[in-house]
């Protein structure tokens, strides 16, 4: 099978503006919303459209990559209603979030936590599974467990019996956070026990981790979430085409700029810049020294004013070459 690559969701890291940006570099064939969050009521369709935009327009990016949107809760019933209303915005799909790992969520019955109830998240997953269309993709993202993967495969074959059509595994337990290294030959284990597709999904940071992520794993699939935001060209990369180099960067950072300025509040613009920045710093020195410029830069003009500098530096530099 031909090898597929799913942007991952980030938390206050990966939103819409840095899906459309990286899906402008091209390699992804997916990408899943940052979870909305179901409690006790039916979301309106404005808070679904807030934080996935792209049902605005066909459920696409701007680059015209399908968006599946993904939901966090506990409670089946509430979840499917929900589901419903957001199957009729036209999504490319719908993520059940059974990964996070944040203590706030876990306090409240959300995300990791859940794996420790395979029964809860088998009900979930149907429930949602029959509120949809059949021909709405229901999948779920899940860690190998809570504390530890004592359940995985039970909540793996839960999640495959209630009728999803996909699942995502991050290679680490919620205890594990994001620490090194994620247990690829895990997911394996997952991958043999149930029918259906299986996405593997953590530290993948360059080439050499992919070939050993799928290797390990078994699977055909990848999501890649930080390292994507790090190199935006990994999924080229993976797939065995040329990737930019940092001349391609100015110019997706100011494109970058301009989506927040439509969402995020002034005084918090430059904060986000700097939060891809420094992850960009692990794949290119050129981002090391426009963070180091930046660092005490936080007025919009003027951070502004310096992608506009880096993008026509390197734009005469191309010229005289």
């Amino acid at each position: 099978m031909p090898l597929r690559i799913l942007l991952a969701p980030m938390e206050g890291l990966l939103d819409h503006s840095l899906r459309d940006t990286l899906t402008r570099i091209g390699g992804v064939d997916l990408c899943v919303s940052e979870f909305i969050r179901v409690t006790d009521q039916l979301l309106p369709p404005r808070v679904f459209t807030r934080v996935v935009p792209e049902l605005l327009t066909g459920g696409r990016t701007g680059a015209g990559t399908p968006v599946r949107a993904q939901l966090l809760g506990s409670d089946p019933a509430c979840l499917a209603e929900n589901a419903a209303r957001l199957a009729s915005l036209g999504p490319a799909g719908i993520d059940l979030n059974f990964g996070c790992p944040a203590p706030t969520v876990n306090r409240h019955r959300g995300g990791a936590v859940l794996l420790d109830e395979p029964e809860l998240v088998h009900a979930i997953v149907a429930a949602v599974r029959r509120a949809v269309p059949m021909n709405m993709p229901v999948s779920a993202k899940m860690r190998l467990g809570h504390r530890d993967d004592a359940l995985m495969l039970d909540n793996a074959r839960g999640i495959a019996a209630a009728g999803a059509s996909e699942l995502v595994v991050h290679g680490r337990t919620k205890v594990h956070g994001y620490r090194p290294p994620a247990y690829w030959d895990r997911i394996a284990l997952i991958r043999e026990s149930v029918g259906i597709p299986v996405v593997a999904n953590g530290e993948v940071w360059n080439v050499a981790d992919a070939e050993r992520c799928l290797a390990e794993s078994g699977c055909d699939a990848l999501m890649l979430g930080r390292g994507m935001v790090a190199d935006p060209g990994l999924a080229l990369a993976v797939r065995g085409v040329s990737a930019p180099d940092w001349s391609a960067m100015p110019p997706l950072l100011q494109h970058f700029w301009h989506r927040i300025a439509g969402h995020v509040v002034a005084r918090h613009r430059a904060g986000r810049l700097k939060q891809w920045l420094n992850l960009l710093r692990r794949r290119f020195p050129e981002a090391q020294a426009l963070f180091e410029r930046m660092r005490t830069v936080n007025e919009p003009e003027l951070v502004a004013a310096m992608l506009q500098a880096e993008t026509a530096m390197l734009q005469a530099e191309a010229a005289t070459a």
